[in-house]
């Protein structure tokens, strides 16, 4: 598994013993996310849109409308920066100040390309899919070409990335490991899904597939 690349950018500036240097890292990070958060500067101002994606090898896709400002000016080849958080745990210490969070994290930083090219926008809408839906591709109805004509898809390099991560317990100063008597620990928070609810014209006897139920599974396995 080779190493991110540090750049200005993605060198972290502040608690840098929680950089992971290894692209297993940012894998994991945005292979278990659910949403990604896309900023960029719009007409003078920052904009963070939050937006649902996929990741290929080193390759992010994103989709949106090709109506909306944003996304059209991220076709424009400027700068964007995309974030992903998960978080693990909420940390209590003795001391407010101490108060934090186990998480993981992960920055690109790059220039988005818009797909022209059908075949390969095509293989960016089943990435982003698979994704959020895995299994869906195959069972519900294909993309037809109106709705392919109004959806764009961009992709983005994951060459200029960072991770970071903060796991474990509180870290107090040692005077309110002493004496202090607050409670200290870890509140583990972990994403899961329910059982599934069918849609309301779904006649009664219809099976849940099993690329719904297996998602629902994967996700309490994870608790």
């Amino acid at each position: 598994m080779t190493t991110l690349s540090p750049t200005h950018r993605s060198t972290l500036t502040r608690k840098k013993d929680r950089a992971a240097t290894d692209r297993a890292a940012l894998y994991e990070v945005l292979d278990e996310a659910l949403i990604c958060h896309l900023g960029l500067v719009l007409n003078g101002s920052p904009v963070v849109l939050p937006t649902g994606y996929g990741r290929d090898g080193d390759t992010l896709y994103l989709h949106g409308s090709p109506g909306s400002g944003n996304l059209r000016a991220a076709m424009t080849g400027i700068d964007v920066c995309v974030t992903v958080t998960l978080v693990d745990g909420i940390v209590y210490a003795r001391s407010l100040n101490h108060h934090s969070m186990n998480y993981r994290s992960a920055i690109i930083h790059g220039a988005a390309r818009l797909i022209d090219n059908e075949d390969e926008k095509m293989h960016g809408l089943h990435v982003v899919s698979e994704h959020l839906a895995p299994g869906s591709w195959d069972h519900a109805r294909a993309v037809n070409r109106k709705e392919f004509a109004g959806v764009s898809v961009l992709a983005l390099d994951l060459a200029e990335a960072s991770v970071k991560v903060r796991a474990g317990e509180p870290i107090d100063d040692p005077e309110d490991v002493a004496t202090g008597t607050a409670w200290a620990g870890v509140l583990p928070v972990r994403t899961t899904f329910r059982a599934p609810i069918p849609a309301g014209y779904i006649p009664a006897d219809t099976p849940i597939p099993p690329h719904v139920t297996e998602r629902c599974r994967a996700g309490q396995r994870r608790r």
